[in-house]
């Protein structure tokens, strides 16, 4: 391994490592525009220029592979002029409108200007606007072409990574500008990634656009719960400005790098599926349509789930879990159904037409835990036997948690279990047609909205973070189960879900010795 170095510091590194590589191993940041870790070099912003020892010129550190000896400088007065050069030349024609530029706030021309600029410009006349304004080049994705600094990442995305090559470089010298290929629209399934990887505000996310300052944004760390991926995101939600937006806390899903499960990207479903965070949440527990207390609505449930113990006939009660569950919502549904009352119809994989899939990220089951339900609960019957029961009114008590059993076995079957089932139960964070037939209706927090963890399609645990308080009386499934549980005389005596989930760890062998400090913020893959 060659050993340099490094503004003073020593460094060893794997043959092959270039220089702006290894100074990251050293915390020390070279600014960069079209460097990007997971994209081939180009070469072409040229702000990332180091001073090497021995060698006449400076040299670009995205490109240059170390050597054993090499004497960097990263910081010498030839770079600095070098690096105030380069801003000096992308920002002769930039337009000065970062008041209404929607990458305000994180732009790398802002900050690199700030740490490394500060020149006195010899170019103060008026710029020249030669290229378009802003203009949709797809669903998601504006293009501002008099922004653009070409430094190519989006055409390398394009090329590399999703291969479908919608942006090309077009013309030569200064007139040389980004555009898409004739006939082209930027369409594919992870559009909105070029807007994470644009370094300037030439690609700007038309769903984010003019909706929030990025300085009044907080970020959570979390999991997609758009399919069983389960790609590492942050929400992005505003903390500052309740009066601005007051029915929509979050502003922005973006991706958070994991290079086991994700690396940078994210696709476009998952990247936008989060306005059902807070649109037709169910805000308070419901009876017969009306309005009830917790403490009411424990009672109701209660009274039902003891009725059916006493007659010893607890095969009458049918629960419809669900795989957008945590595993410590799903483990709770075990002890109390499975264990603690025995007896009762559990089971969660409820048949769902399969989603889009390809052969990058996304996967066609839509469920963010399915490999954990199937740990926990495993499969003593089948949903479609339950629904089947409930029907033809051979259940008491039905427990279905977030389904739309409409959607999935038609209006004619709900409306059946609706009048033949004693009562049926929905437990979720959003309304679903289901709602209007369910006789007793509990919220539920959404992901955003609680601690937990997911268990992926590779079989990796990793943990999701509540962001903020959640909406209304909304409460985490298994409080709601706790609560339960209480009332019947049989506590669970769960405080936290860090609390649930050890006993996961000690009582299911695929969790065994896992705890929320081993998961990390990463993830881990299950014992096999």
């Amino acid at each position: 391994m060659p050993n340099l170095t490094i503004d003073g510091q020593q460094v060893d590194v794997p043959v092959g490592t270039t220089i702006i590589q290894a100074a990251r191993k050293l915390g020390i940041s070279i600014p960069h525009y079209c460097y990007h870790p997971a994209l081939p070099v180009a070469g072409n912003c040229r702000i990332c220029l180091v001073e090497v020892e021995k060698q006449p010129k400076l040299q670009i550190s995205c490109y240059t592979p170390v050597a054993e000896g090499m004497i960097v400088r990263t910081n010498s007065p030839k770079v600095l002029e070098a690096r105030q050069n380069v801003l000096e030349f992308l920002l002769v024609n930039h337009p000065l409108d970062c008041p209404v530029c929607d990458q305000a706030g994180e732009c790398k021309l802002q900050d690199y200007y700030m740490k490394h600029g500060l020149y006195d410009s010899r170019l103060a006349d008026v710029k020249i606007k030669k290229e378009k304004k802003a203009f949709a080049i797809g669903r998601t994705v504006m293009l501002d072409q008099e922004r653009c600094i070409l430094c190519t990442r989006c055409v390398r995305f394009t090329e590399n990574i999703t291969k479908t090559h919608e942006f090309g470089v077009f013309n030569r010298g200064d007139h040389s500008q980004l555009d898409l290929y004739p006939g082209r629209k930027l369409d594919n399934n992870y559009s909105g990634n070029v807007v994470d990887i644009c370094p300037v505000g030439a690609l700007t996310d038309r769903d984010f656009r003019f909706k929030c300052r990025v300085w009044y944004l907080e970020k959570t760390k979390s999991v997609c719960p758009g399919c069983s991926q389960g790609c590492n995101i942050t929400v992005e939600w505003d903390k500052m400005r309740p009066h601005i937006q007051k029915q929509a806390r979050v502003m922005r899903l973006k991706p958070r790098f994991n290079s086991e499960v994700n690396d940078y990207w994210i696709c476009d479903k998952g990247r936008y599926n989060y306005h059902f965070i807070d649109e037709n949440r169910i805000v308070h527990p419901q009876f017969n349509k009306e309005s009830i207390s917790w403490e009411q609505a424990m009672d109701i449930l209660a009274g039902a789930v003891n009725s059916l113990k006493i007659s010893k006939r607890m095969n009458r009660i049918g629960v419809l879990a669900s795989a957008q569950l945590t595993n410590e919502d799903l483990f709770v549904i075990k002890k109390l159904f499975k264990d603690t009352l025995g007896g009762a119809l559990v089971d969660f994989r409820v048949p769902e037409k399969p989603g889009e899939s390809d052969e990058f990220l996304m996967k066609a089951d839509k469920n963010p835990n399915t490999a954990g339900a199937e740990i926990i609960l495993g499969s003593d019957t089948k949903p479609q036997q339950i629904v089947q029961k409930a029907r033809q009114g051979e259940i008491d008590l039905l427990y279905v948690f977030g389904h739309d059993l409409s959607q999935l076995f038609g209006k004619e079957a709900i409306y059946q279990i609706s009048k033949n089932v004693k009562l049926f139960v929905f437990q979720g964070s959003n309304v679903n047609n289901t709602c209007n037939y369910a006789h007793l209706i509990l919220p539920s927090q959404v992901y955003a909205e609680k601690e937990g963890t997911f268990t992926n399609c590779q079989s990796r645990v990793q943990r999701i973070w509540p962001a903020f308080q959640p909406l209304g009386e909304a409460r985490a499934d298994w409080e709601i189960l706790s609560l339960l549980s209480e009332r019947l005389g049989s506590a669970l005596n769960f405080k936290d879900p860090r609390s649930i989930f050890n006993e996961i760890a000690a009582t299911i062998a695929p969790f065994a010795e896992l705890t929320y400090e081993k998961i990390g913020d990463k993830g881990t893959t299950l014992a096999k």
